[in-house]
């Protein structure tokens, strides 16, 4: 195995714009969420897997390996519809998690088919499915390497206990990138962002769902089970920051540029984005701070009705066969959610491919894996009021 990209994958931790999905999700309530809501024995449609050997798969875009000569080539896809003769629809047509809520919502409030088997979402996202009761669960029975490979720090985040309803796709980190030679000291902590050296050199993520679980570890916040308390800490704060000018602006993913052109010294960022900023200027670092950082993942996820479950629960399984999971790492460079996958990759004939088994940013050390936590996502009843507030201090 061997990799060779010319293309560098964008984040796919999309901006909250304005109260995105949280005004959706109001739009809900007003209507009645217990019409939303879809009961347990309402979400399973017929399973037409066993004749209709197929399925729908909806992803976002440069998100899955291609062939370096043909990038319409998906080649472990390809090796999937081999071995199993299922042959998969796969459409990039997620670019926004709030879009495509809105997008695929009409149906599932209404109890309709999406016409998808499979779709991959945020996990702040996938919890509102969850809680609206969206999503089917996955028979395990029919997915072992999931049962055995799943890194055990993803296995049951607070909005889906057990990971019955999703399992991660590619997971990452929001920490804290800086350039060490213009700033000409390391960074360690999440205060550290306020040191006098870096005023109007500091960006922030704009998206709630994106920024605050960062800013609450550098509290001392247990991000689990954070309250409201630690939210409205986090605001008061970075208020002040920008009433100082501290803070040059929020960013989504354009923070990217502001660091490479040197406008910006540090600024919150994903891990899978320095991956590609070191590739070009190996002073850019990405630091997870002493009091931890937040661990998230965008999963698979089988929308209610589909047509295709076992099939799309088969095509779940197979991604996490270790060798098809280094395969796709190496492609992507996310944190692979299949730690056993590593040891796949160091044994690699290619030097390039073998190096990424070292590389933290996607198989995280020891020390590195006791500072990252998955917080717990924001609530329906809570995300208005904290979208408000929020959107006001980064100009939304």
């Amino acid at each position: 195995m061997s990799v060779n990209r010319k293309t560098s994958p964008p984040s796919r931790r999309s901006l909250l714009r304005a109260l995105g999905g949280g005004a959706a999700l109001g739009a809900l309530a007003g209507c009645g969420v217990p019409a939303a809501h879809v009961g347990p024995g309402e979400r399973a449609g017929a399973d037409l897997s066993a004749t209709e050997k197929r399925l729908t798969w909806a992803n976002w875009p440069l998100y899955i390996d291609t062939d370096d000569k043909d990038t319409t080539r998906r080649p472990s896809l390809e090796a999937f519809e081999k071995r199993t003769g299922i042959s998969v629809d796969y459409n990039e047509e997620i670019n926004d998690n709030d879009e495509f809520f809105g997008k695929i919502s009409p149906s599932l409030m209404n109890h309709q088919r999406t016409g998808r088997d499979l779709i991959v979402i945020s996990d702040w996202m996938c919890a509102r499915f969850v809680r609206l009761g969206w999503v089917q669960e996955m028979d395990r029975s029919r997915q072992p390497n999931v049962a055995r490979y799943l890194d055990p720090l993803l296995r049951s985040p607070a909005f889906d206990p057990g990971r019955k309803s999703s399992v991660p796709w590619q997971s990452g980190i929001t920490g804290i990138a800086y350039n060490r030679r213009r700033l000409g000291r390391e960074i360690r902590h999440v205060s550290d962002l306020w040191a006098g050296d870096l005023k109007g050199r500091v960006t922030l993520l704009s998206g709630l769902d994106e920024a605050f679980a960062l800013l609450m570890q550098g509290n001392g916040v247990d991000i689990t089970k954070w309250r409201a308390d630690d939210f409205h800490q986090v605001c008061d704060q970075v208020e002040k920051q920008v009433r100082r000018g501290q803070i040059r602006r929020f960013t989504g993913n354009d923070y990217i540029k502001d660091l490479a052109g040197g406008d910006v010294l540090a600024c919150q960022a994903y891990s899978g984005d320095v991956i590609q900023l070191q590739a070009d200027n190996p002073d850019i670092r990405f630091v997870v701070p002493e009091e931890g950082a937040e661990l998230w993942a965008e999963s698979l996820m089988i929308p209610n009705l589909a047509r295709h479950k076992a099939n799309a629960e088969k095509l779940v399984d197979y991604y996490y066969e270790p060798e098809v999971a280094a395969e796709l790492a190496a492609w992507v460079n996310y944190v692979c959610p299949v730690p056993a996958a590593q040891d796949v990759l160091a044994s690699s004939k290619d030097k390039d491919t073998a190096a990424l088994a070292e590389d933290p940013l996607i198989f995280p050390n020891a020390s590195m894996r006791k500072r990252l936590a998955i917080a717990r996502d924001i609530t329906a009843d809570e995300r208005t009021e904290f979208a408000k507030r929020w959107n006001a201090i980064a100009g939304l």
